[in-house]
């Protein structure tokens, strides 16, 4: 019985062998290759697509900026974008574009937000004149300087320290931090799935199921040796 079992089994090892692991690893390895460089063009696609619509934003084409969202948008949705994202100095790999702004068309919207609160509450019978447009005149200035945002705490405080030299509305600020819109209007992220059938797709799952292969072959080779060394033993043949 034992001789039988430990023929079976030899016999088995040697069906094994005919294609070896090593064989195995010289096809992998090659693949591994390829899907990484699919994944790199991929990510490369990716980051010209948002290239264009910052571009878009810097140009202040709002058309061209929809557009180009739309296009980053079916771009990364169909596609396996790996990307590196910093948060807080942390680094991490991602699936997506990450986060990204568009600063213009934000402040253009927040200009326009300011001069439509400025005009609400313009008052032309104060002795001292259009004191708003005298304040815009000095806090706006000194924004582009300094790189305040509309609604950021110091360009509001530029407001009502020099409106307070004036008698003037107690209430601009308040109808300033309500009309600006918020930042997060303008910010984009956009994800993508962690696996989607394109090349890259294809050849990450070629790459896993030989992986599979290669794993379980292993495990089968050791359970099958072991066994081996069983049915051999003196224990075995008594």
């Amino acid at each position: 019985m034992g001789g039988k079992l430990s023929n079976h089994l030899q016999q088995a090892l040697g069906r094994l062998k005919r294609v070896r692991i090593w064989q195995l690893l010289l096809i992998l390895l090659p693949l591994l290759f390829v899907a990484a460089t699919l994944l790199r063009l991929d990510h490369l696609k990716m980051v010209e697509l948002r290239d264009a619509v910052l571009a878009a934003d810097a140009a202040e084409d709002d058309a061209a900026i929809q557009s180009s969202l739309v296009a980053l948008q079916e771009f990364v949705v169909s596609h396996i974008v790996v990307n590196i994202a910093e948060q807080n100095g942390v680094q991490s790999i991602i699936f997506g574009t990450g986060p990204f702004y568009l600063e213009h068309q934000y402040l253009r919207a927040a200009n326009a937000a300011i001069e439509a609160a400025e005009a609400e509450v313009v008052d032309d019978s104060n002795p001292y004149g259009n004191i708003y447009a005298t304040v815009s005149g000095i806090c706006r200035p000194l924004a582009i300087q300094y790189g305040w945002a509309w609604n950021s705490q110091e360009y509001l405080d530029c407001w009502t320290s020099h409106l307070a030299e004036y008698p003037a509305s107690d209430n601009l600020e308040i109808n300033l931090a309500a009309d600006i819109p918020s930042t997060e209007l303008f910010r984009h992220n956009y994800a993508s799935p962690i696996w989607a059938p394109t090349w890259s797709g294809w050849v990450i799952l070629l790459c896993i199921i030989l992986t599979l292969v290669i794993v379980v072959r292993f495990l089968i080779w050791c359970v099958l040796k072991i066994a081996l060394l069983f049915a051999k033993s003196p224990l075995t043949h008594r």
